[in-house]
């Protein structure tokens, strides 16, 4: 190698001149050497036309750090993955894929024990079971039924205390799967946020004031986001297709979604 090899101190790979990015690592290249403030690790040499790419919010790694999506498919996971966040003990080994289907992008869960959620865009309709992320709670939403709730003989209800027609309960979900408290409102509605709400989180400084809203209606349980500064996530339970600017949360990682159009 020449002495006068113009070297990325990223990688030391050597960068021929004229170039002004490093053609294995991807790091700018100028005169005094590589600038790391936005490195990116690249699954191919660019981010190709109708390609996504990953960049990191917030988590165990360098925030700002993103990942090309150039491949088929991605995997994200603790250990020997593309995707990879070996610190993040939230993590599955092999937590969720990203892949392309008819150059569109989807991202699923491979069973991992924490879940893969996405940020909502619009009101959604939850199903029995379903979890929520509000700031860095989470939330399990359990439908009641009258009947099944309250034992029954020759059509009698058994005399408890006097029920409430309870349509849903929000359970607080606690480290370990454990279940904390639960939340019901005879109006089946229930507003959550950090202060003056239904259900508050007074010590998350990740909720809004008023960050969410659960409502009963026509035999559904609908989850509106109340433009909160970090939105209201849900654990997706199949592929999700992702569009340019979703956000996607996994283990401690939060991830934004472009699209090169």
């Amino acid at each position: 190698m020449s002495a006068t090899a113009r070297v990325c101190k990223q990688c030391e790979a050597v960068v021929p001149d004229g170039h002004h990015y490093c053609g294995r690592c991807g790091a700018y290249y100028d005169e005094d050497g590589a600038d790391t403030r936005n490195d990116t690790m690249f699954f191919g040499a660019m981010q190709a036309p109708g390609r996504a790419k990953l960049i990191l919010i917030r988590g165990e790694g360098l925030e700002g750090l993103s990942y090309h999506l150039n491949a088929t498919k991605h995997v994200a996971g603790r250990k020997e993955h593309k995707i990879l966040f070996p610190e993040d003990a939230f993590l599955s080994p092999k937590h969720a894929t990203f892949l392309y289907r008819d150059n569109q992008l989807y991202v699923r869960d491979e069973g991992s024990l924490n879940g893969t959620f996405m940020r909502l865009r619009q009101p959604h309709v939850l199903e029995d079971g379903d979890e929520v992320m509000i700031g860095e709670q989470i939330l399990r939403l359990e439908m009641l039924s009258l009947r099944r709730e309250y034992p029954m003989q020759e059509g009698t209800l058994m005399y408890i205390s006097p029920p409430k027609d309870f349509k849903f309960a929000l359970i607080h979900v606690l480290r370990g799967g454990r279940d904390g408290s639960s939340h019901c409102s005879v109006n089946n509605d229930v507003l959550v946020g950090r202060e003056g709400c239904d259900i508050n989180f007074g010590d998350d400084r990740h909720s809004s004031r008023q960050h969410a809203r659960f409502t009963y209606k026509n035999g559904q349980v609908i989850l509106t986001d109340l433009g909160s500064k970090n939105g209201s996530f849900v654990r997706i339970r199949e592929e999700q297709r992702l569009f340019h600017g979703d956000y996607v949360s996994f283990g401690s990682e939060l991830m934004r979604v472009e699209i090169n159009q």
